[in-house]
């Protein structure tokens, strides 16, 4: 009579145990659907790009300079036709006078930038005239006096 007792009671506690499994799984369910879900994930979200019918078009520099004129702005702000804007604390950036590469190498001779040992042979191969028309493009001082 004992196993069958045991059997009784291990059976009620199975019953029990899938009982519980059954409420969390419910409760999981309920959790999920309570939750608002996220602006990416919404299906009614729409962009206000997409809403306007109107098109917008881009404007130019001269534009936003102008727009910023008629804007009261206070004193101490920044913004383009602003002539006190603070100085870059990062160096300009060099380079290549013959490729547009980043040039991390000057030409003791000509003082053109070249980024690797093909341009080194290119800049030394160049006639002075045409050292000298870049100079003036990158707006260096001429070597020639």
């Amino acid at each position: 009579m004992v196993t069958t007792e045991e059997t009784v009671e291990e059976k009620e506690d199975k019953k029990q145990e899938k009982e519980e499994k059954k409420q969390e799984k419910e409760e999981k369910k309920q959790e999920k659907e309570d939750k608002k879900p996220p602006v990416f994930k919404n299906p009614e979200f729409q962009h206000t790009a997409f809403r306007s019918s109107k098109k917008r078009g881009w404007r130019n520099l001269k534009q936003i300079i102008s727009l910023e004129r008629t804007y009261s702005w206070p004193d101490d702000c920044v913004h383009y036709s602003s002539i006190d804007a603070p100085p870059a604390f990062t160096p300009g950036k060099k380079y290549s006078d013959i490729s547009g590469l980043p040039g991390n190498y000057t030409d003791p001779l000509t003082k053109l930038r070249f980024s690797d040992a093909s341009e080194f042979y290119r800049v030394r191969d160049l006639p002075m005239d045409i050292v000298n028309g870049l100079l003036e493009l990158r707006k260096a001082n001429s070597i020639v006096g």
